[in-house]
């Protein structure tokens, strides 16, 4: 099976592909911001679908993150030119519907309801961070395995989540045993390649 690919979309009415830049809006929970690809001069085109084909962007709980942090060949930070240049474009998000994968397609607007229940939030705090726990929720799917049984697969999901973040004690301490050897051996790595630069010097002693 394809892997789920985040932030992807099209246009309802139209069919033209749009990138999700951010799914809700504060104060407008039914509206989001979208990036028409297929209207983009060829250097941007090319380095936005890089980006978000990529780890920092499909790891991002919106896109529009990823592009505040990301640049185009010009120098420019994405986020910022494309607002500027009026390429952000304002839609409902019942226009929208995300395709993750061929052949499988889902309105936002119930994909928002989705994400809302399974943090146990109202479709109106969509536009806050998540936490940490949020986070690894939102990671297994963003969009449910068969788009036309979503709310069996929601329930499914759902118990998955919770299984994979409720660590006992001991795991937790095992993990966090686990990283301070990894750190205690970088950190003596670090220091040796930095004895191999410049030597520590040692003091000479005085000559009485």
């Amino acid at each position: 099976m394809a892997q789920n690919l985040k932030h992807v979309g099209r246009i309802i009415a139209s069919g033209k592909k749009v990138l999700v830049a951010f799914r809700t809006l504060p104060g407008d929970a039914y509206s989001c911001l979208v990036v028409a690809t297929e209207s983009l001069p060829d250097e941007l085109h090319n380095a936005i679908i890089n980006l978000v084909d990529g780890p920092m962007a499909q790891e991002s709980y919106e896109f529009g993150e990823a592009l505040d942090r990301s640049f185009f060949p010009d120098g420019s930070r994405m986020l910022p030119n494309l607002h500027a240049t009026g390429r952000l474009i304002k839609v409902p998000t019942t226009a929208v519907e995300m395709t993750p994968v061929p052949g499988v397609a889902v309105v936002l607007s119930e994909l928002n309801q989705l994400i809302a229940e399974q943090r146990g939030i109202a479709v109106d705090e969509l536009h806050v961070q998540p936490s940490d726990e949020d986070k690894k929720k939102q990671l297994i799917s963003e969009v449910p395995e068969n788009a036309t049984a979503a709310t069996t697969t929601k329930t499914t999901n759902t118990k998955s989540t919770s299984e994979s973040v409720n660590l006992t004690s001991e795991d937790q301490a095992k993990q966090f045993r686990s990283e301070a050897d990894k750190l205690s051996k970088q950190a003596a790595e670090l220091r040796r390649k930095a004895e191999e630069l410049v030597p520590t010097k040692k003091k000479a002693k005085e000559v009485a």
